[in-house]
């Protein structure tokens, strides 16, 4: 029965990679190259054997770990991994080794820009950025339940607070003799005020839409916002954006591109620390219990008295502020924005490293931000393939991990009966 049961599994695979043959041969071994106006089709014949194997290979994998996950699922607490994750778990709980790891953690974050060049700060700094975007989102779909599309469109409100009030009041503040630097200041919690307006305003028609429904609504109003800031040429710049927008100045002192680099990345460390405070404040208090209500069954919800309407209006408001002020670090970062800066793709990027991480989870939308955004950067020779790598990432996410890579851990109480003195 095991030799019949081997020789039908290498019958599929052998199946599965002609089919690989097929369906990759324009992707694999056709390339189109243009000389001189004039399309060539290459042939690249020595691929396509690899592409057979490499079906065949990952069939035969994917056939095994599928039938690991089912043992697995049947003796979870008895896994190599459930006893490693168990072991550190009592190794960090310990307060001397959980402060010493945060203390080394700490001093590795504060050396990095000093360690490294001015090109790996820009990166880490759009890791943070979102880092803030993904907390953000993660109010919205993580505890409220509610499938944001067009998350992207508040990010760019908050770019486009700070880029406007550049464009119409850098040349007052010039005339006047006060720092341009000045404007970063002032546009964070005004960017984080004007994108939880558009958060309300986006939220008020879709409050009976939930679903499939309600993440149409939204990325519809992502792809409005982007026209609108690409056809109000008169206003923003249309598709030529906002350039020169000033990075914030230290202390009335304009800092080169190094140590503004680096300047931005404390400030981006500080809007995280305060993000995952205030994120974490709201899990614990009684709008993220009436939040989490609300995701789970919204008619029980209702039942028990609490005011959907104004719950949703909260969730959408909390998560739009948190984009606002990304929008911000991000404009003083790149100097530059367009409506390109803020399509769909950003929305996806954002929900995707929610999902991944997992949902409802701090820790692990921190980890998924961080991933999605260092790991492009690192491996930029595979770009081509980016969308390719990122499918793929989530489906043996959602087949393998269905909670995400660091899943939320819910808080258990135990009532314990105590035994009465005689």
């Amino acid at each position: 029965m095991k030799v019949r049961s081997i020789l039908a599994d290498v019958r599929k695979s052998l199946g599965i990679a002609v089919w690989s043959m097929v369906l990759l041969f324009p992707l694999m071994v056709m390339k189109v190259s243009v000389t001189r106006g004039v399309a060539q089709v290459q042939f690249r014949w020595n691929f396509l054997p690899f592409v057979g194997i490499a079906g065949f290979v990952l069939s035969f994998a994917w056939r095994i770990a599928l039938e690991w996950k089912d043992r697995r699922g049947n003796n979870k607490s008895e896994g190599t991994f459930s006893r490693v994750k168990a072991w550190s778990g009592q190794y960090f709980a310990r307060p001397a080794v959980r402060t010493s790891a945060l203390l080394a953690l700490l001093s590795f974050v504060i050396a990095y820009p000093f360690l490294f060049g001015m090109y790996h700060t820009n990166i880490m700094i759009t890791a943070f950025i979102y880092v803030i975007l993904a907390l953000g989102l993660n109010i919205v779909v993580g505890l409220g339940g509610l499938l944001n599309l067009g998350y992207a469109a508040f990010f760019g409100v908050g770019a486009y607070t700070y880029g406007l009030m550049w464009k119409y009041l850098g040349h007052s503040f010039i005339a006047a003799g006060i720092d341009p630097g000045w404007l970063f200041w002032i546009s964070l919690p005004l960017a984080g005020i004007m994108a939880s307006l558009f958060g309300i305003l986006l939220s008020l028609p879709v409050l009976r839409l939930r679903g499939d429904y309600l993440a149409i609504i939204t990325l519809a109003f992502g792809e409005i916002f982007r026209m609108v800031m690409q056809n109000s040429s008169d206003i923003t710049g249309g598709a030529t954006g906002i350039s020169l927008i000033p990075r914030p100045w230290f202390f009335g002192h304009k800092l080169p591109p190094p140590q503004a680099a680096t300047y931005i990345y404390f400030i981006a460390i500080v809007l995280v620390i305060i993000t995952i405070f205030i994120v974490r404040r709201i899990e614990d208090s009684r709008v993220g219990r009436a939040l989490e209500a609300m995701r789970e069954d919204e008619v029980a919800c209702e039942a028990m008295g609490i005011n959907l309407v104004k719950n949703k209006l909260i969730t959408f408001a909390l998560g739009s502020f948190w984009a606002g002020i990304a929008g911000v670090i991000m404009a003083a970062q790149t100097t530059y924005i367009n409506p390109d800066s803020f399509t769909l793709w950003e929305s996806i990027i954002i929900l995707m490293a929610v999902v991944i991480g997992g949902t409802g989870s701090i820790p692990g939308v921190i980890g998924g931000a961080i991933l999605l955004k260092l790991l492009p950067e690192y491996f930029r020779a595979l770009a081509q393939y980016r969308m390719l790598i990122y499918g793929i990432a989530m489906v043996l996410v959602i087949i393998f991990k269905p909670d995400g890579l660091i899943p939320r851990k819910r808080k258990q109480y135990t009532f314990e009966e105590k035994e009465l003195s005689k």
